[in-house]
Formats: structure tokens, C-alpha cells, sequence
């Protein structure tokens, strides 16, 4: 799907997801065909014409300025990761291909004196790096050759053995890589992943359907870990001021919880049967 179609199809989902009524709006004197706000009572509460509303979700509308698009982002209530992906989508596009990344030794140091799960995902959620426990808590990284998120997340049965509430988790990943496409839109590279998800899993297809988008930041995760049972974990992720693709993601348990506990546990296990570590190469 081109950058202009997908930004018409963004548009469209999210005009259908919002009730008229809880925007003040009248029911109208016809009864309403389809969910959502129709294209005439969106653009008038973007304080913009039909005419041209029509042609962005069309396709035709070039140039779209910044304030128009804030305009829109507040009518359809954005939040501020979906607004994001908004002026991505409409705003001038880069022509040079993204770099290839790599996570400077320093942060591989600073992973590995982290006293909790923690790795560093990339481009597209691939993920560049991690401590001995964020690989024992999650997948054992440093034993796969394939270690992208959403790729793990629906290949095979796997995934759902470990995440007891897969169904949340699956909706979340494919939110996330939606925002993550956003960063860099029109990469071929991207256009193969999606190809790539939407011919293995039906699951993806029908998320993938949804133009859900959602930052990685934070949140709450339950895995069900081979050696220490079930955990429920917070998540935290930051964003690398000099690399704004790669984020570092941390999890922790709360304090005096059976969660912190089996970490704890988990971790001398790790110390007597360490795990594969991460290869970073060098930047």
C-alpha cells in the first residue's frame, strides 16, 4: 500500500472508531449507513471543505500543512503516537535509505548492569541487544537466528504459550510496528515485512487491518516463563536521543510482588547456567 493510501485508509478507521454522540453530533435525519463521523462532519471540525478532506482520504491532496493535520488530529482525537504517524504519513518523505543500525558497546555495558530484564529493539522491532535476563524472561534471543517482535509474536503457536494473554499482546505489536513504519514511510524493507506477516498468519491480517497505531512506551505484560512460573511485569521504554529508532525497553516487577520474587530466582538461575548473550557489533 503506498504512503497516500494508507494515510486515506488511517483517516477512514479512524472516522469510522468515533461516535457521533460523544461528540455532540445529531443522529441526522437519515439513518447512518456506516460506523463513525461522515467525511462532512469530520472536515467541519477540522475547519476544512469537504472537497479537500475528500481528496486527502483520496489520495490527492498534496502538501498538507501542519496545521491542517493538527486540526485533524483533534478532531479525530489522536493520541500523540497516532498524530505522530498522521504528519508522517502526509509530510515530505525522505529519500535516503535508513542507515543500518548498531547499538554502541557503551549500551551493551549499560544493558548488562541493568539488575532487571532489559533489551534494545530497533528498526521495525528488531531487537540489537539484551542482558542475560531479558533474554531467560522473554524469548532466549541469543539462540535464534529470527528476533523481530512482531515475527515471533506470530510465528507458529510459541507466542501464545507465553504470553497467557496473547490476544492483548498480539493487538499491541501490531500497533507498535504501525507506529514504527510511520518513522521511516515508503521503506521497501518495511512493505516486506508486512507481505512477509500478512501471507504467514491470518491473525496479523486482521490486526493489521485495523490502522491501530501505538508508540512502544509503557505498559503491563504477563508471560509465563519456563523456569519460575508466571510473571506480571511493568514495561518501560526509552527512546536513544541519538538514534530515535532504537529504544530500550525495561522490565520490573513491584515491589514485595510473587512476580519480584521470581526474578530474583530467575536471576540465580541465570548465574549458574548463564544464557547466550548478544554479538554487538562494533559502531
Amino acid at each position: 500500500m503506498s504512503d497516500a493510501a494508507e494515510l486515506g485508509a488511517f483517516l477512514k478507521a479512524r472516522r469510522a472508531a468515533l461516535d457521533p454522540a460523544d461528540l455532540g453530533l445529531p443522529p441526522g435525519v437519515t439513518h447512518r449507513r456506516v460506523k463513525g463521523l461522515r467525511r462532512e462532519e469530520l472536515a467541519q471540525l477540522a475547519g476544512i471543505s469537504v472537497d479537500y478532506y475528500t481528496r486527502l482520504e483520496q489520495g490527492r491532496a498534496k502538501n498538507v500543512s501542519d496545521a491542517i493535520l493538527d486540526a485533524l488530529a483533534r478532531a479525530l482525537r489522536l493520541d500523540p503516537g497516532e498524530a505522530s504517524y498522521l504528519h508522517n504519513l502526509a509530510g515530505p518523505k525522505s529519500r535516503e535509505k535508513p542507515a543500518p543500525q548498531r547499538v554502541r558497546p557503551e549500551l551493551q555495558q549499560l544493558l548488562d548492569a541493568i539488575q532487571a530484564p532489559a533489551f534494545v529493539f530497533g528498526r521495525y522491532l528488531e531487537v540489537l541487544a539484551w542482558n542475560a535476563l531479558g533474554g531467560a524472561v522473554a524469548f532466549d534471543f541469543g539462540r535464534l537466528d529470527e528476533r523481530n517482535i512482531a515475527k515471533l509474536s506470530f510465528a507458529g503457536d510459541r507466542a501464545k504459550k507465553f504470553y497467557p494473554e496473547w490476544d492483548t499482546v498480539a493487538r499491541e505489536v501490531v500497533a507498535n510496528l504501525r507506529a514504527e513504519g510511520g518513522r521511516h514511510p515508503g521503506d521497501p524493507e518495511f512493505a516486506r515485512l508486512v507481505e512477509e506477516l500478512s501471507a504467514a498468519s491470518a491473525e496479523f491480517r486482521a490486526l493489521w487491518a485495523e490502522h491501530a497505531v501505538r508508540e512502544k512506551a509503557q505498559g503491563w505484560k504477563v508471560l509465563r516463563n519456563p523456569v519460575v512460573g508466571e510473571l506480571r511485569l511493568r514495561y518501560e521504554t526509552l527512546r536513544l536521543p541519538d538514534d530515535p529508532d532504537q529504544g530500550l525497553v525495561i522490565y520490573h516487577a513491584e515491589p514485595g510482588s510473587d512476580s519480584e520474587h521470581a526474578l530474583r530466582l530467575l536471576a540465580s538461575w541465570i548465574a549458574e547456567a548463564p544464557l547466550t548473550r548478544a554479538n554487538v557489533p562494533p559502531s
